[in-house]
């Protein structure tokens, strides 16, 4: 579709990073804004998750198949790419363990993981012995109990800001506290965009703003069904390494399908190599509104102690919180706006977006280049109807 174009890209999160890295490297001329700081929003919140564990057959778990070789290579391209000093990107192929407690979870449970297992991925159920070699410190109340290998951790700041540090290695600008205030059509076409910096033009307006894409969009002209999906993390003092992978409860995987604006908590249990034991996970559509309540920090630590009864000694040092960019059909939008000529999107990750930013880039670049029909992931496809 084009040969080097002049890109903008709206967001300097991890996907917005990933995009002007892979781009900078076609030779386009990039420049990333963000109304605030780089890596300050969602990719300074989550917790660097890359995860099949949690997602059934279909287009999400085919994009975070090929993520997943996409992050191992990148791991020796930013070894060229980056100066000698850099920090390292902390990815840790650690695996992840899903264990249910209650009869009706383990049904659900192994079921899932049956149907992931025709879709390529290593599921392995485990007994009680296997699953307490895995975390000593599991509880013993366990009904079943399975172990992914291929799940993965990343530090996603250190990622985010590797991402573009690369990308100004390759000629991209990154323009800090720039906030978009408008868009600048002409003749049907998406030539740019206003902001508080003054008007800046280009052939591509890419939107990865994460969970303010919609509100971003909409002062472009468009609306675009991507709303904030609020989360709370409790974060321990620093105690001895005792959680080896990321461990989850059976009723993570329904918490992250579920389209419900309610409040919903399920366990999920990590250690960080700082020595602190992460603790989460809570999901709430309420605008973008971020305190962060006791109801939720009682609930998510009630969760943990089911799996791991010894952190009931734990302190709690901090908790922190963000929005995910949530769709109401639970996949990312990627790739041209139908509706505008000249604006592209890349969002709606949820949480998700950290794992699936370098995928998420490469999807997007082969749309811009190669001009394919084939996207799973178009903006004005069938699970969309009547959002637009």
């Amino acid at each position: 579709m084009f040969s080097t174009p002049q890109v903008l890209v709206i967001g300097a999160g991890i996907v917005g990073a990933a995009i002007a890295r892979v781009l900078a490297r076609a030779d386009c001329d990039v420049v990333v804004v963000d109304r605030a700081a780089t890596a300050g929003g969602t990719s300074a919140s989550g917790e660097g998750n890359i995860l099949v564990s949690d997602k059934g057959p279909g287009a999400e778990l085919r994009l975070t198949q090929r993520t997943l070789r996409v992050w191992d290579r990148l791991r020796a391209e930013l070894h060229h790419e980056l100066p000698d000093g850099f920090p390292g990107l902390e990815l840790d192929h650690k695996g992840g363990l899903v264990v249910a407690t209650t009869d009706a979870g383990a049904k659900a449970l192994l079921e899932f993981a049956e149907t992931q297992r025709g879709a390529g991925v290593i599921a392995e159920v485990v007994d009680d012995a296997r699953a307490h070699e895995l975390e000593p410190d599991l509880t013993r109340d366990i009904t079943a109990a399975v172990f992914y290998p291929e799940d993965a951790q990343v530090q996603p700041v250190i990622a985010t800001e590797a991402l573009l540090a690369a990308a100004r290695r390759h000629g991209a600008r990154v323009r800090q506290q720039v906030e978009v205030t408008g868009g600048i059509v002409e003749k049907g076409r998406l030539v740019g965009v206003e902001t508080t910096a003054g008007p800046l033009r280009a052939d591509l307006v890419i939107v990865a703003a994460g969970p303010w894409s919609g509100a971003v969009a909409e002062r472009i002209g468009v609306t675009l069904p991507v709303r904030p999906r609020r989360g709370t993390v409790l974060v321990t003092s620093r105690m001895p390494h005792r959680i080896h992978r990321k461990v989850y409860d059976a009723d993570y995987v329904g918490a992250v399908g579920s389209g419900s604006a309610d409040l919903q908590v399920s366990s999920v249990v990590e250690s960080t190599a700082a020595g602190t034991v992460l603790i989460g996970s809570s999901r709430e559509r309420r605008g973008f509104d971020d305190r962060i309540e006791a109801r939720v920090l009682a609930a998510l630590a009630s969760k943990a102690l089911l799996l791991f009864p010894f952190l009931a000694d734990a302190q709690v040092m901090r908790a922190y919180g963000g929005f995910r960019p949530f769709v109401p059909d639970h996949l990312p939008i990627i790739g041209p706006d139908p509706r505008l000529p000249g604006l592209w999107h890349a969002t709606g990750h949820e949480g998700a977006g950290i794992g699936l930013s370098l995928a998420t880039a490469e999807v997007l670049a082969e749309l811009i280049f190669e001009s394919t029909e084939d996207n799973e992931f178009r903006l004005d496809r069938p699970g969309l109807e009547g959002e637009l």
